[in-house]
């Protein structure tokens, strides 16, 4: 919690805990960030207008930075231009003062369930890049065309090698990327954001391997 109103503060310590929510509270961005982050999936509530960096500020530059954390912002005043600025840049809600405890709380459940949405698509992301990482510039050309839908045959021409040689790459590529199957590996190159071929399947023949 963000408020440079300590009895704002400390009424939603009370109400966050009295659900079991583990509640830390700051008077300002900037002792937010002195702190250590929270471990575990967890959200901010913070006030639009704090000294320094704004609520509305600071929740843009956690959005950029790619932080897992959902922030629900709260403010006396809000307006149509800054409730839409909130949403845009991610926030899970935006709530006027003073705050019904009932909205909150199922903001904060939503924010929670969110910010553990993120951290499992941010951990298993790290998985699959460092999978990815292992394979050859072929490897990965095989996998951009394969995931395009591509048979060995096709792929064989496209790229000037024999359709053995594609076979084997492909035997690589489902191995190191722990695919069980071509639909799987499509899933894995989608979220990697290679959208079925575009890092490189488009590119010209690399020459036998």
């Amino acid at each position: 919690m963000i408020d440079d109103d300590a009895s704002v503060c400390e009424a939603l310590r009370g109400l966050f805990e009295s659900v079991g929510l583990l509640t830390r509270t700051y008077g300002s961005v900037q002792a937010f960030l002195a702190t250590e982050p929270p471990e575990g999936s967890c959200c901010v509530v913070l006030d639009i207008r704090l000294p320094g960096q704004s609520g509305l500020e600071f929740q843009e530059a956690l959005a950029r930075s790619g932080s897992p954390q959902a922030v629900i912002l709260i403010s006396g005043h809000v307006d149509v231009q800054m409730a839409v600025r909130a949403m845009k840049a991610g926030a899970v809600d935006v709530l006027a003062k003073p705050v019904r405890e009932q909205d909150l709380l199922e903001a904060v459940n939503r924010a929670i369930k969110q910010a553990a949405k993120r951290r499992r698509d941010i951990e298993r992301m790290a998985a699959l890049q460092a999978r990815h990482a292992l394979l050859t510039d072929r490897e990965r050309q095989v996998m951009a065309l394969v995931t395009a839908g591509l048979l060995n045959k096709q792929i064989a021409e496209r790229v000037s090698i024999a359709e053995a040689t594609v076979k084997l790459h492909r035997g690589q590529v489902m191995r190191k990327m722990g695919a069980e199957s071509v639909p799987e590996l499509v899933r894995m190159a989608d979220f990697l954001g290679q959208e079925g071929g575009h890092e490189s399947g488009d590119a010209g023949p690399l020459g036998p391997q």
